[in-house]
């Protein structure tokens, strides 16, 4: 197995991870619960992305994508700070308050957000999203302060169209339906939300008996995601999950009868112990049952979590990376000859089952996140210029709910990006697709620095695509079905290429050459 794959499929925490790098450029593979603040994580917030001449948004509560692992560089383009007070307008710290009037901003291209629900029954073995195990959860409460927050940042951003939704956690399925419908309702009033907008709930087998399903079906959701992690009920303990390889496939097959091609199912891979045959056993038994979307998730070992400190005291063995890449290939290989595309490092789908939301997020879209620990990026109203922000909620429940009650919102971090670490994020989010970065999507961001510019002469770069890895043609830059399997060994000759270009481009000539 090459050696260069280097997990960029990894799942954190049990979910999937946040798509997007940090505001230094870093391209950081620690998934949904990056403590990166400018990052987004959709383990707990509302999303929404935006349009070009009418701006527009998804919605979301939810985790995040996972996104690949690359260096950690020195130098911070940007003015990312530590953690404080909320910022206000200016950028400073401090409350912000709706815009009155304010400027809509320039045309963007659509992007989505996220929100979360921070509960959970209990807290599973290698997860450290932000989420709650609650003695007694005021509902009506937190289904007020989710409306109000929603409504302010929608006005904040001026999007006027929400494509997608996503409601994510914690466990957004213990929520009531009466929730989501609520929630629905509130961005409905605020932008238009067409009908057939995808909304998405992140699903658990034991808080969704059929009955439940259908009840959300009627609030508004038209799309599941099931946390379903494995089909071995000795790895399933071992998760700390709280059901049953039965109870999964019961669930799924509840949630295809209800929402025929519109189920996704979480399988991971790289657990302790874990051996290659078994889990494509159990990949091949999960392709009998399962609808049109899978994905796949490799587990991340998470300081803080029991998981973690039971392989660091030797009660479990360390999960074995050449493993874990090897599962990935052979898994990848098998759906597709089970004629799955896969459209994203993790992602595997067919008959045009593609989640609309999270390609969004590979496509660098601005979003809202709503709700406690959630991060969303847009362009606020009458900020000066267009200058794209980076934002987390408030992480604790009660404190994000007292802030939404005082201010309308619990934004407790703004973060400004910079244009360098924006076309960081084009090349390596894009790059997670089948379909690359286009000519026309990198001139949205870089108007003047083509893609030929920046990797055309490199010799790096034409080593990559000698060996057949990259490809650089009339259509943009992309992966090959090799190349996709170990994308952080091609961004860490990428990255510093960018950047490298960006800072000559940028840089004022010097007298006498």
């Amino acid at each position: 197995m090459d050696r260069r794959l280097r997990r960029a499929h990894q799942c954190p925490a049990g979910g999937a991870a946040d798509p997007r790098p940090g505001p230094s450029g870093r391209v950081d593979g620690r998934g949904a619960r990056s403590r990166s603040p400018s990052s987004f994580r959709p383990g707990g917030a509302l999303g929404l992305p935006v349009h070009s001449l009418a701006p527009r948004a998804r919605l979301g509560l939810g985790r995040c994508l996972v996104r690949p692992v690359a260096p950690r560089r020195s130098g911070r383009h940007g003015a990312a700070r530590g953690p404080g007070p909320r910022l206000g307008g200016s950028g400073q710290d401090g409350p912000e308050a709706p815009p009155r009037g304010g400027r809509i901003p320039e045309p963007c291209t659509p992007e989505p957000a996220r929100g979360a629900w921070p509960y959970c029954e209990k807290r599973c073995s290698y997860c450290n999203f932000n989420k709650y195990i609650p003695r007694g959860v005021e509902e009506a409460a937190m289904r007020s302060c989710l409306v109000t927050e929603a409504q302010t940042l929608l006005q904040l951003s001026g999007v006027r169209r929400v494509d997608s939704v996503f409601f994510g956690g914690g466990t957004p399925s213990l929520a009531s339906p009466h929730t989501v419908a609520a929630v629905l309702e509130a961005v409905a009033q605020a932008a238009h939300l067409p009908a057939d907008s995808e909304v998405t709930l992140e699903v658990n087998p034991t808080s969704a008996p059929g009955s439940r399903l259908a009840a959300f079906g009627t609030a508004g959701v038209n799309r599941l995601s099931i946390g379903l992690q494995s089909l071995d009920d000795t790895e399933l303990r071992l998760l700390g999950r709280t059901h049953s390889a039965n109870d999964a496939l019961r669930t799924l097959a509840e949630a295809r009868h209800l929402f025929p091609g519109r189920v996704s199912v979480d399988l991971m891979l790289g657990l302790p112990a874990q051996q290659v045959g078994p889990w494509l056993g159990q990949l091949q038994e999960l392709l009998r049952h399962c609808d049109d979307h899978i994905s796949l998730y490799q587990l991340s070992l998470e300081r803080g979590t029991a998981l973690f400190t039971q392989v660091q005291q030797g009660a479990l063995p360390a999960p074995d990376p050449e493993l874990a890449a090897e599962m990935y290939q052979e898994g990848r290989a098998v759906l597709r000859e089970a004629g799955f595309r896969q459209y994203e490092v993790s992602n595997f789908a067919r008959n045009g089952a593609l989640s609309t939301h999270n390609w969004t997020y590979w496509q660098c879209g601005q979003y809202l996140g709503v709700g406690p620990g959630a991060h969303g990026r847009f362009m606020p109203q009458g900020v000066g210029g267009h200058i794209q922000e980076a934002r987390i909620q408030t992480l604790e429940p009660d404190n994000w709910m007292k802030e939404v009650m005082l201010f309308g919102h619990g934004t407790r971090k703004r973060v400004p990006l910079g244009e360098l670490e924006l076309l960081e994020e084009v090349l390596a989010m894009g790059l997670r697709t089948d379909l690359g970065i286009t000519h026309q999507h990198w001139q949205q961001f870089e108007p003047q620095l083509t893609l030929w510019d920046v990797f055309g002469a490199s010799t790096e770069v034409k080593v990559l695509l000698a060996q057949g890895l990259l490809l650089l043609d009339h259509r943009g830059l992309r992966c090959s079905w090799e190349g996709l399997a170990v994308l952080d060994s091609l961004l860490l000759t990428l990255l510093p290429r960018l950047q490298e270009s960006w800072l000559q481009s940028t840089s004022s000539p010097v007298p006498g050459g």
